[in-house]
Order: C-alpha cells, then sequence, then structure tokens
C-alpha cells in the first residue's frame, strides 16, 4: 500500500478527483489505482479567504515499487496496513466474572473488549440508561429539579454524552486503539469521516445512539448492565478484593474490578480513601466558558463569516503568563450551547455541548487556568474536590440556583451586569447576571481577563466587551490520580483504576483507549471461565 502526504485539494473534491490528482502526480493511469482511502484531511486556511484540504490518502497499486524508485515532487512512502490485535488470554482462574463500575467511555470499552474476547463482564452504572438519562437532564434545565445520580456527569456514556463528542487525542498510539475505537463508533452509527477528518467529532445527539448500540452488543455476547447500581463499598479480604457492595444492600461477589467511574464521582473517591487505596493529588485547571457570535469566529479562521462548504470553525488557544500559569481554551464547541452540568446540590458548573450540526449563533469555550496542589494541597488527597466543591458552590450563590452569566466588559471591571450587547446566551438551562469575580479566586480572575486579552492577536474581537462569561468551569479532569502499577492494578489487589476519573485520560478517545488497555490486562491475567 503507498501513502500520499501533502496532497492539496479543493474544498468539494471527490474520490474521482482524488484519482485523476493522484495519477497525474505520480504519471501514472487513474485506472491502476485501487483501493483508495482518504486517511487524514486538515483544512488550510493560511491564505484565506482562499481554503483547501490537505490530505494524507492510501492507495494500492500493482506496480507499486515501480512508483516508489521514481523522484517524486510529493511525499510518498510504502505502509502497511495494522489493525488492532486483542491479546490472548491467560491462565489464572477468575471465581466470578469481572464487574466494571461506570459505564462512560472508558467503561465502554473496557466492557466491550471484555465481551468480544468471551468474559461475560458485569458493568454497574449509578446513572440511567441514555433515554430516561436525556429525560432526566432536559427536565433540569427546564425546571431546575437535579437528580443527584442520573445528570450531566452520571448516567450511559458518561459525561462525553452531553458534550460535542470530540474525538482528537494526542495519546500516541502505535497498536491501533484509536482507529478501533474510531471505527467502532462508526459501526455504531456515527458519521465515517471521523476516521480521517483532523478534529472528528460525533455531535451530542448522534453519540447517545452510538452508546446504545455498543450496549446492545455488549447485551448481546453474554455481558450484562445495571443501571441505579452505584458501588457504595468495597469488600476486602487479606489486602485482596473479594466483592463489591451496590447501592449500600446488595454484595455482589469480585475479584476483578475495573473503576471507570468518572471524573465527578466524589463519593467514591472518598469511600476509596476511607480503605487506604492509594491516590495523589494532580493538576487540574478551572475557569469560566465564553461565547462569541460564531460568525466572528468563522470570520477570524475562514476569512468569511459563513462558508458554504464548511460547518462552524474552531479555534484553539493557549498562553503562558507573567505569573507563570497557564491560561487556554478547552472543549471548544462551535455553534454549541453552554450547559448547566451540576452534579450535586447547592453547587454549579457549566460544561459544552454541541449538536451535530454544530449550528447554534454561538461558539463556546471553556477558558480555563491551571491550579496544582500547591494551591489546595493542604488539605490533603481530596484537596482538589474541595476546591472545586467550593468554586461551585460560590457559582451556585452568584446565580441563586441559575447559571451566573457576565459581560467581559463587566468581569473586567468586576461589576454585575444588567444587560446584554450583542451577543445572546446560548444556555441550556436558567441562567441570570451575577458577578463571576465573586466565584473565583483573585489570581484566577486576572489570570482570564489578561489570557483573553492577549487571544484578541489571534482572534479579532476575542476581548470585545459584550462576549459573555458564565461558570464556574470545575470538572475539566479529575482532581486526583488512583495510582496504578505496570498491571494496571492499584495498591489494593483485584482494582483496575480506568479513565479519566482515575487520573489517566482527557477526553473520550483517550478515555476509551485507557479503558482498551485495562481490558487487556484483565484478558492477558485471568482465562475465560
Amino acid at each position: 500500500m503507498i501513502r500520499i502526504q501533502q496532497l492539496k485539494v479543493p474544498l468539494n473534491y471527490d474520490e474521482a478527483f482524488l484519482r485523476k490528482e493522484i495519477a497525474r502526480k505520480l504519471k501514472i493511469q487513474a485506472s491502476d489505482i485501487k483501493e483508495l482511502r482518504v486517511r487524514k484531511q486538515s483544512l488550510d486556511a493560511r491564505k484565506k479567504p482562499d481554503l483547501y484540504y490537505v490530505l494524507t490518502v492510501d492507495f494500492c497499486l500493482a506496480k507499486e515499487q515501480q512508483v516508489l524508485k521514481k523522484k517524486q515532487h510529493i511525499t510518498i512512502s510504502q505502509v502497511t496496513d495494522s489493525p488492532y490485535q486483542m491479546p490472548d488470554g491467560g491462565s489464572e482462574t477468575l471465581p466470578h466474572r469481572p464487574v466494571i463500575a461506570g459505564f462512560g467511555p472508558a467503561g465502554l470499552f473496557c466492557a466491550l473488549l471484555l465481551a468480544r474476547a468471551g468474559y461475560c463482564p458485569l458493568v454497574l452504572e449509578r446513572g440511567a440508561d441514555v433515554d430516561q438519562r436525556t429525560t432526566a437532564v432536559e427536565q433540569f434545565w427546564k425546571n431546575g429539579i437535579l437528580d443527584t445520580e442520573s445528570n450531566i456527569q452520571f448516567g450511559e456514556g458518561g459525561a462525553g454524552t452531553f458534550s460535542d463528542g470530540k474525538l482528537n487525542t494526542l495519546v500516541k498510539d502505535a497498536c491501533g486503539r484509536n482507529h478501533y475505537v474510531l471505527k467502532t463508533f462508526v459501526e455504531a452509527g456515527a458519521d465515517p469521516d471521523i476516521l480521517y477528518v483532523n478534529k472528528p467529532h460525533i455531535g451530542t445527539d448522534v453519540l447517545r445512539n452510538v452508546v446504545k448500540h455498543i450496549r446492545q452488543e455488549i447485551l448481546s455476547l453474554g455481558g450484562e448492565v445495571r443501571f441505579g447500581c452505584k458501588v457504595t463499598d468495597l469488600k476486602i479480604k487479606d489486602q485482596q478484593l473479594v466483592g463489591v457492595c451496590v447501592n449500600h444492600t446488595e454484595e455482589i461477589p469480585c475479584e476483578a474490578l475495573v473503576l471507570a467511574i468518572g471524573h465527578s464521582a466524589r463519593d467514591t473517591f472518598a469511600m476509596l480513601h476511607e480503605h487506604q487505596v492509594l491516590m495523589q493529588p494532580k493538576s487540574f485547571a478551572v475557569g469560566l466558558r465564553i461565547e462569541h457570535p460564531q460568525s466572528m469566529i468563522n470570520l477570524s479562521q475562514y476569512g468569511q463569516e459563513h462558508h458554504p462548504l464548511l460547518g462552524a470553525a474552531n479555534y484553539k488557544v493557549t498562553r503562558k503568563l507573567a505569573n507563570g500559569r497557564g491560561v487556554y481554551s478547552f472543549c471548544m464547541c462551535p455553534g454549541g450551547y453552554v450547559v448547566n452540568a451540576s452534579s450535586e446540590e447547592g453547587r454549579l458548573a457549566v460544561n459544552g455541548m454541541s449538536y451535530r450540526a454544530r449550528d447554534s449563533r454561538n461558539s463556546n469555550s471553556a477558558m480555563i487556568v491551571t491550579v496544582t496542589p500547591d494551591d489546595f494541597g493542604h488539605a490533603g488527597v481530596l484537596g482538589g474536590i474541595e476546591f472545586q466543591r467550593d468554586l461551585e458552590k460560590a457559582a451556585w450563590q452568584a446565580g441563586n440556583g441559575k447559571v451566573p452569566v457576565q459581560l467581559l466588559g463587566d468581569f473586567c471591571e468586576n461589576r454585575t451586569s444588567t444587560g446584554l450587547g450583542d451577543v445572546t446566551p446560548c444556555i441550556k438551562g436558567n441562567w441570570q447576571f451575577g458577578n463571576l469575580r465573586e466565584v473565583l479566586p483573585e489570581i484566577i480572575s486576572q489570570s482570564l481577563i489578561e489570557g483573553v486579552h492577549g487571544f484578541e492577536r489571534q482572534i479579532h474581537g476575542f476581548s470585545r466587551p459584550d462576549a459573555l462569561f458564565s461558570g464556574v468551569e470545575s470538572r475539566t479532569s479529575s482532581p486526583v490520580r488512583i495510582v496504578r502499577d505496570e498491571r494496571f492494578l492499584s495498591s489494593l489487589t483485584g482494582l483496575y483504576p480506568c479513565g479519566e476519573g482515575a487520573g489517566y485520560a482527557g477526553g473520550i478517545t483517550s478515555a476509551a483507549m485507557d479503558g482498551m488497555k485495562v481490558a487487556e490486562a484483565v484478558i492477558k491475567k485471568y482465562r475465560k471461565n
């Protein structure tokens, strides 16, 4: 198979055009090209408004060596397609089936791999299935009545189900796990373009059906998924896990428990701490959501407010500040919505979400600032959780239980807004004006002000006074890491920490890949019953 890179093509290219263009550059016949497949597609906007795609394309030829020997004015190489290989099973006996706590991306793919390998896993998810969960979330946005066990953080699909469904990751992957995850999503109903676009996304509306299809496959292979089942305690004998307690009542024998609990399972972290499972505080980031008109972002990125062949434009900005902290955009949602993502009574957190169409009038992203254990470590291993909770309590108070919103200009002047400018909120959930300077520590507020004004150099209008802040963005990643060894085991034998909540991932794809790694560890150790 031959790979051709840095192939510049117009935005309206099709397969026939690709064949002709590759044939022209390699001086071969278009009919000689077989099994053509786009492997990567990124946008070249350096000479906007003249925009192009830059492609990496794989294809087969009958006489590949002859073409490779020619001197070319384009980068070509021979590649071998190496699909993901599941490991062979181990030799140790596992008395009871493996149990997975949590059904977000990590738990989902851990369960899927174990099910495909014949281990018939049991999944315990504290929240509801995706359909009931969606109803509960939409009711919460409408009437403010929170279900603390089934919400944007908890339930089938995890927190990523109510997001943009972004699938880009910086995790290096030599084993094919990344492609395996994307291919699985496509087989479950996602758009095939996620296999090759530079910054793939599914969209929250599509993702809900995707996770449901994956669950159905797990069930068809002998797995079991129980909703409304929270692991509330561990049963331990001689430093070995022997069982789990569910909802404080039911005991389930278990010698291999995968903890894929997500970054918001604060009660579970507390339970693990009581059992002296080794954990460490870790750095994360906090801040606010910022909204701009999507047309403004399009103009900056594309050179025009609306492009007929492109969807809503995205951006990524980052800046190192004089105070030593970093400020950067996170979870950018083109044509998206700010959402009330709370999971505890009397506390309020926000996140961002886009549907597949990305067609709301605003873009939004988190503007966040790094915090480290030096900021909260005095409170112990779980100090980061208390730091988050304090911010969320202040946000709830600032908005009287609604999402607090403030114009950027008023945030800089430390005054509560009294009216909107040209930017109107796209928010899922009730909102009201509040002073977000009273929510954040002053060093975080000053860092945001410096960062946002610095980003004006990259995106014209970014620091416009009527841009909208809302908050608080506190759940960017887990504030703790559950320590695990090279066998993926924690300090408690039989306990496998996994995914974003355990501190080993930072998004849907990386969490899914970590779930696969942990499943592989279980498969390598134990044989099927």
